[in-house]
């Protein structure tokens, strides 16, 4: 299976620190964050995956050919950033006759089980599934509004009313068929251009493990102390 790790982004929330390391190269435990995603991949039956850089890219290049990949890999430069949506579609091609791919953001810190949420994906066959935690200020991020079933009915990126506290996780399963829906438009983001065109035909994965956006510094220093650890997630220690 294959999977987008979107990594492109310029990390300016998480500055100073940001100044000098690449949001996805920033050490969770003394372990940098693309390294703990690539191990989480490859114990989750992901076997390729395409990462996207914007912000020094060269650093993460250096740093990937220092490593021995337990995946395939394949890095795609962004000269002018395409957006969470741009990127799956700009690289459409890359995944085309998958039956389903993963979109992961990187900067999302998770010992989530992406194995079962593959299982619950083909069970069912949605055009997506959205993994969704309890998010405790509902207003800063992408809600979700499910019906019995789990399909996924409302949708909306940053709500000043939420409906619901189901936040979006940046763990995501999709048919290639989202690439006939999604905008093709540059940039484009997937949760305010393309998730609302999928209200209906995706559904809610809840989580309930651990799950920390890295991206601001009070989440970030959160981490250091509340990070399990990658044996939490494969069994396999890293430190």
């Amino acid at each position: 299976m294959k999977a987008f790790l979107l990594a492109a982004g310029h990390g300016t929330r998480l500055r100073p620190i940001t100044d000098s390391i690449p949001k996805c190269l920033v050490p969770i435990r003394g372990v940098p964050l693309l390294k703990i995603w690539l191990q989480v991949c490859a114990r989750s039956g992901i076997d390729e995956v395409l990462i996207n850089l914007h912000s020094n890219a060269d650093t993460v290049r250096h740093a990937l050919r220092d490593e021995l990949m337990p995946v395939k890999v394949r890095v795609v430069d962004e000269e002018v950033l395409l957006g969470s949506a741009g990127t799956v579609y700009a690289n459409r091609d890359w995944v085309k006759g998958e039956a389903a791919f993963w979109i992961l953001y990187a900067d999302v810190l998770t010992t989530s089980d992406l194995r079962s949420m593959a299982d619950f994906h083909q069970s069912r066959r949605p055009l997506a599934t959205l993994g969704l935690y309890q998010a405790p200020n509902p207003k800063g991020c992408g809600i979700a509004v499910c019906d019995a079933d789990g399909v996924i009915q409302d949708f909306e990126e940053k709500p000043k009313n939420p409906r619901s506290s189901w936040a979006f996780s940046g763990l995501m399963l999709a048919s290639s068929m989202i690439l006939e829906i999604g905008p093709k438009h540059h940039p484009a983001d997937i949760a305010f251009d393309l998730l609302p065109r999928l209200v209906g035909k995706m559904l809610g994965y809840p989580i309930h493990d651990y799950l920390c956006d890295i991206g601001t510094i009070e989440n970030y220093q959160q981490a250091q102390t509340t990070w399990p650890g990658l044996e939490a997630v494969c069994g396999e220690k890293t430190e």
